[in-house]
């Protein structure tokens, strides 16, 4: 007998079809979310990449154009007479005004005793000093200074400077000096100028007077009345040889007097042969012969020039009475531009400052003779 084929199911045939359909829709909806999903975050990375690239950019363009600027303009003028290229040197900007030009206005208290001030025998301390700002050099060093006793008061550029001297001297291992004078008020140094004139009280007041002067400073006068000068001495407890060293025949003395420029600190009272062998004698201009172990604060752009051109003080104020605007180069860089002018007694008073790229400070000293010195330095 024949077997009967059996006939398919058409329900259960659309009902796999249907179930196969779907799985494959549902692997295609799948995929294609996936691949979206893939593409989208691919395309946000692209995005981020590019976004940041284009931040970066302009941020590199202008670090690039700093730095070119900053390589290219190093303050100086093609104009300007040209230095050799060798050790310091001062340029004489006399006959070329000062660029980018632009006026200050500042206080006398303000420009006092930033390091130009002039006290002498020919010009007394100002009316209006004060000494409202002078520190104990021990405190504002906390310590790291050796001093006589607290007694020892400096105006803080001053103390700044010194500190900044002692303790390269020290890296160097050389150690032991002390600060054994600042500040003499006025009424301390009249104490000492008529301690001085009773040596001579068998001679006349105005006798007394000229005779003391030799030996000592009228009370106004001295350069200890300025709080921007320091006598330094060698001491060590219980150490007889090196309290009994010469100052400038030490190893200390003579470091400090060929770098104290650097810190802005000159040797102020050069004599004949002292402090070293060859240095000449310049007690005619200062008013004195006394030798003295001291260091006065001029501030760094004043200090270079001084070195540079070997002059002291008062030689220094000659100088820019008439070459009132100078350039100290250093190897052919510019350093510093220093520009002397009249601005009275007045309160505030006025000067002219250069905005030049490549300033990076500018400080005014008045000098006690009616004019200011500006330093800008770069």
């Amino acid at each position: 007998m024949a077997r009967t084929k059996k006939k398919k199911d058409p329900f259960k045939l659309v009902l796999v079809l249907t179930i196969l359909f779907g799985v494959l829709g549902a692997g295609a909806i799948y995929g294609s979310h996936y691949i979206a999903s893939m593409r989208s975050e691919r395309l946000q990375v692209m995005t981020d990449e590019v976004v940041a690239e284009n931040t970066q950019a302009p941020l590199a363009y202008e670090a690039a154009l700093a730095a070119f600027e900053e390589e290219q303009d190093d303050g100086t003028n093609e104009a300007w007479p040209v230095p050799s290229g060798s050790g310091w040197e001062i340029v004489d900007l006399t006959s070329y005004p000062l660029e980018s030009v632009t006026t200050r206005t500042i206080q006398r208290q303000d420009a006092l005793y930033n390091g130009m001030l002039l006290v002498n025998e020919w010009h007394s301390r100002p009316e209006d000093f004060l000494e409202d700002t002078l520190v104990s050099v021990s405190k504002a060093t906390d310590r790291t200074i050796s001093v006589k006793d607290s007694s020892v008061r400096l105006f803080p550029d001053a103390v700044e400077a010194i500190k900044n001297a002692l303790l390269d001297a020290k890296a160097q291992n050389l150690e032991n000096y002390v600060a054994y004078e600042g500040y003499r008020s006025w009424d301390e140094q009249n104490q000492l100028f008529q301690k001085q004139m009773e040596k001579y009280k068998n001679l006349s007041q105005e006798e007394q007077i000229e005779r003391a002067k030799k030996d000592v400073n009228y009370p106004g006068t001295s350069e200890f009345n300025t709080g921007l000068t320091l006598r330094l001495i060698l001491y060590k407890k219980d150490d007889a040889a090196v309290n009994n060293l010469k100052f400038f025949e030490s190893e200390q003395g003579i470091w400090l007097y060929n770098n104290s420029w650097k810190y802005g600190l000159i040797f102020r009272f050069p004599l004949a042969d002292y402090p070293v062998k060859g240095t000449a004698d310049k007690s005619y201009k200062t008013g004195v012969s006394v030798k003295l172990q001291a260091f006065r604060y001029v501030g760094k752009g004043n200090a270079a020039a001084m070195h540079a051109m070997d002059l002291c003080l008062e030689e220094y104020l000659d100088y820019l009475s008439e070459h009132p605007h100078i350039a100290v180069f250093e190897d052919g860089v510019l350093r510093y531009e220093i520009v002397r002018e009249n601005v009275g007694n007045g309160d505030p008073f006025t000067v002219h400052v250069t905005n030049k790229n490549g300033v990076r400070n500018t400080v005014t000293g008045l000098d006690n003779m009616g004019f200011a010195v500006t330093v800008f330095e770069y």
